[in-house]
């Protein structure tokens, strides 16, 4: 039995057009409604015929949902759960898929007092974005955190979880505070390094006489593909996910000035076993299918 019969996409980038990819895939009965607030990209979506209807106004999106998922930044969550609330029915079930869930919680309920709000993430994505960037397989043995208030009621909590297990995610459940810290750690930290990185090297080009780029490893190569995620949706996840970041930030402030001076005094123990510490966390990662074990992240090599 499908968990909904009418779902509308509210945001039509990287995520929401894989999610009505994914749903043509996996639920084909399932009528899909879409919409974005740029025509541009509403008329390439119809183009790409992944939606049965695209509407011109938000409102006329969810007139007849039974969920709703505003695939947004979380910066315009706010002002995406304002323009549906008039025409909102009141038994549809209202998700996101924010990167950040305290905040854009807050924002939802203020928009939508009484609606059910069951707010997700899915933890999956690329470095590209726009409609085209879509492809229906982006959430297969990906990890979707939903995280409910303590009162919603479990039905609707369970019809979502089913939503996305038939996309092909795993599901967990924990608090939106809980979920920020854990992805600060896992996310949106590693994302902040990268681009902190990246715009050093960007500042030395000059010295090094472009060495940086053309002499460009793994490692520096690997930040680069991070750094050129969707700019408007990270700024809106280091401002909305502010005090997780900041506590994760620093906490790696310490743990590098310790390995500032084991460099400096020549402390190799110090420095092997947190290698060897990361090497095993590496390893777990792959064992639990996250990533791939082929050598060089799975590249080809012509």
């Amino acid at each position: 039995m499908l968990p909904f019969s009418r779902v509308t996409v509210i945001g039509l980038g990287l995520i929401g057009s894989s999610v009505l990819r994914a749903v043509r895939q996996h639920m084909p009965t399932v009528h899909l409604t879409a919409y974005d607030a740029d025509p541009v990209v509403r008329a390439r979506v119809v183009e790409l015929d992944i939606a049965d209807d695209v509407t011109d106004t938000p409102g006329a999106a969810v007139i007849d949902a039974d969920l709703v998922m505003l695939c947004v930044p979380v910066g315009a969550i706010g002002g995406a759960a304002e323009a549906i609330a008039d025409d909102l029915p009141p038994e549809a079930v209202v998700s996101d898929v924010g990167g950040a869930k305290l905040s854009v919680l807050a924002a939802m309920r203020a928009a939508l007092p009484n609606a059910l709000i069951i707010p997700g993430h899915p933890v999956a994505g690329t470095e590209h974005s726009g409609p085209d960037a879509g492809f229906a397989t982006l959430f297969h043995g990906r990890w979707c955190i939903l995280t409910p208030e303590e009162n919603a009621p479990e039905q609707a909590v369970e019809r979502v979880k089913t939503f996305w297990e038939k996309l092909g995610s795993h599901v967990e459940l924990m608090t939106a505070r809980h979920h920020d810290l854990v992805l600060a750690v896992t996310s949106h930290v590693p994302h902040l390094i990268a681009y902190s990185i990246v715009g050093t090297a960007s500042d030395l080009e000059d010295v090094t006489q472009g060495e940086v780029i053309k002499y460009s490893a793994g490692g520096f190569r690997d930040f680069t593909r991070i750094a050129a995620s969707d700019p408007t949706m990270w700024r809106d996840v280091f401002l909305n996910n502010k005090e997780a970041v900041l506590e994760i930030l620093q906490r790696l402030t310490e743990d590098v000035t310790a390995l500032q001076r084991a460099i400096r005094w020549g402390d190799g123990d110090t420095l092997l076993n947190l290698f060897t510490k990361t090497r095993a966390i590496r390893r777990s990662i792959i064992e639990q299918g996250q990533d791939d074990e082929r050598p060089d992240f799975g590249r080809a090599h012509e």
